[in-house]
Formats: C-alpha cells, sequence, structure tokens
C-alpha cells in the first residue's frame, strides 16, 4: 500500500511510519518542516519506501504541489495538528491548536476530493478531550461530546474528517488518550520530578487517565488499515484506565523512585493556567469498547507492564 500521513514527523507518527515501511508499505509523510513543494526521497536501505514531503495546511481545497502526492495513494493517516501542551493557552495559542487540526483536516479532505484516484480509507486522528473532564463516569465511543475548548475542538476536527464520506471507502477516527512513548509526549515530561525524587500524583490525584502504549496505538493503526469491517469512531486508549495517584506510583515503582511529594492544584493553575485544568487535573475514563468488540487486542493492557517495557 501507499500511505501518507499528513502530520507524520510527530512522536506518534514517527513509530507509525517505521511500522509500516517495515510492513513493506510505501509511506510518504507531509511535514511543516520542509517547504511546501520539497520532496526528498530516504535512501535508508533497511526501511526503504519513504518520502518526506513539504506542506502548510491552510484550509484551502487541497490543490497544492503536495496533494498530487495523495492521489492514488491506498490511504491517509491524518496526525496533522499543534502539540496540545507546547505553550501556555493564550487565546492565539487555543486558536493555533484548533486551526492547525481543523484547517489541517479540511486541507487533506480536499486533497482526497480533488483527487482523479481518491484513497480509500481515511484514518483521521481526534482525541478523547472530545468527552472533557467527567470524572469517574465510564466513557465509551456513544456516549456524549464535553463543551470545553478541546471538546468543542475535537467536535470541529472530526467534522472536517466526515466530509470525506462518500469519496472514500472507510473513516476511521481514532480518539487517542495519553500516549505513552519516553522519547516525547506527556511521559518525558513527567520523568525528570520522578528521577530527582520529587514526583507524586497531580492535584488530588482522583482524576482519571485513559493511556495507550505507543506500540498499542501503532498496531491499532495497521490493524484499521487492514480490517474491512473498522469503521467510524474508536477510542485508542487501553482497556484499563487509571487514577493520576495509581499512574503516578506505577512511574515511581518503573523507576524505583518514590511518588509521595503531590503538586498542588492551585500551584498548577498558576504556572499552567486554563491546561493545567484540562490536560492534568482534569481526566476521562475512556474505554475502547468498540476495538474490544472488534476482536483488537492491547499487548499493554496494564500500566504496570506499559511503563516497565517502556522504562527498561
Amino acid at each position: 500500500m501507499k500511505i501518507v500521513i499528513p502530520g507524520g514527523s510527530g512522536l506518534l507518527g514517527r513509530s507509525l511510519s517505521k511500522a509500516l515501511l517495515q510492513d513493506g508499505h510505501e509511506v510518504v509523510v507531509l511535514t511543516r518542516s520542509l517547504q511546501p513543494g520539497v520532496v526528498v526521497h530516504e535512501s535508508n536501505v533497511d526501511l526503504p519506501g519513504l518520502t518526506n514531503a513539504g506542506w502548510q495546511p491552510d484550509g484551502t481545497d487541497g490543490v497544492g504541489s503536495w496533494a498530487r502526492l495523495i492521489d492514488g495513494a491506498t490511504a491517509v493517516v491524518n496526525l496533522t495538528g499543534e502539540p496540545i501542551a507546547a505553550k501556555r493557552w493564550s487565546v492565539a495559542q487555543k486558536a493555533c491548536i484548533r486551526d492547525s487540526r481543523v484547517l489541517g483536516t479540511r486541507s487533506v479532505v480536499g486533497a482526497i476530493r480533488a483527487a482523479s484516484d481518491p484513497p480509500a480509507i481515511l484514518v483521521n486522528a481526534s482525541a478523547i478531550g472530545y468527552y472533557s473532564n467527567r470524572g469517574d463516569e465510564e466513557l465509551i465511543e456513544d456516549s456524549s461530546p464535553g463543551n470545553d475548548f478541546m471538546a468543542k475542538c475535537c467536535i470541529d476536527w472530526e467534522a472536517e474528517a466526515h466530509k470525506a464520506e462518500g469519496i472514500i471507502e472507510r473513516l476511521v477516527i481514532l480518539r487517542t488518550g495519553i500516549a505513552l512513548d519516553r522519547t516525547g509526549g506527556a511521559l518525558q515530561k513527567m520523568l525528570p520530578p520522578f528521577k530527582m525524587f520529587v514526583g507524586g500524583p497531580l492535584g488530588s490525584g482522583r482524576q482519571y487517565m485513559s493511556w495507550v502504549h505507543y506500540a498499542d496505538w501503532v498496531d491499532l493503526v495497521r490493524w484499521a488499515l487492514v480490517t474491512e469491517e473498522v469503521a467510524g469512531i474508536f477510542n485508542a486508549t487501553a482497556p484499563e484506565p487509571v487514577t493520576n495517584s495509581e499512574f503516578s506510583k506505577a512511574l515511581g515503582r518503573a523507576l524505583h523512585r518514590p511518588s509521595l511529594l503531590p503538586a498542588p492544584a492551585f500551584a498548577l493553575r498558576l504556572m499552567l493556567g486554563e491546561m493545567a485544568d484540562a490536560l492534568l487535573l482534569g481526566g476521562q475514563r475512556v474505554q475502547p469498547a468498540r476495538a474490544l468488540k472488534l476482536g483488537f487486542r492491547f499487548n499493554f493492557s496494564t500500566i504496570s507492564q506499559a511503563l516497565t517495557t517502556i522504562l527498561q
């Protein structure tokens, strides 16, 4: 298969690209780190078939120079989006987070619509922020959306992906939880205080963390690409979400460090503003109900197993 990955130079995109190349697929990564129109064919003899191409998604109809790379592809895995925790949430940064997802997806769908030979499959990223902070309520794919900034962002993001229906054969939307990988993302930011013996729960510690091992997320995408009955919304989270307190204890055990020093909620709000409640002090207890029903099996279902494997 030829698979195009807009936003594929990010944390999960890099792992996915490597796995797809190892499977023998041709992979085209669309990245903003290259100027639009620049195409670089990698010469890695161990993993042939990788192309990096510059793009600048702006919500237009997808007829830029990069759009031709989607024409004739088997599938698109759209991962475009500004990292949500890269900066404090100012008005401008929130607009950047939303627009990078909504306008980026609009550009991808525009390119699919303009293609003479459109891809059959679109796997589009979303996030469990769709559900907002729901305490200990168990959430599945049919659960109602929330109404905070991230929920509204996800609703608009998914709405753009749905515009590809009728052109493609299958649309898969993955609402991803906290993806665990020591090389980046949330886990990388959690490690320093634990390594310095000052780690612990955030706020009350009672908020749920719905997480997924990066390798299971990659396998979930690979499974979605080749399994014809997979279509619609899927929660990309491990089947055993944990509270922040439980997560902190498991992380401390994996690092052979204590997890006794909580970070007070007021301090996190003072330091991070609105982002603290959305990303750290709130939580979602999410189940991957549809993936489990269709037979997908997670290799890393418990947080202790996942962290031990990642950090060993």
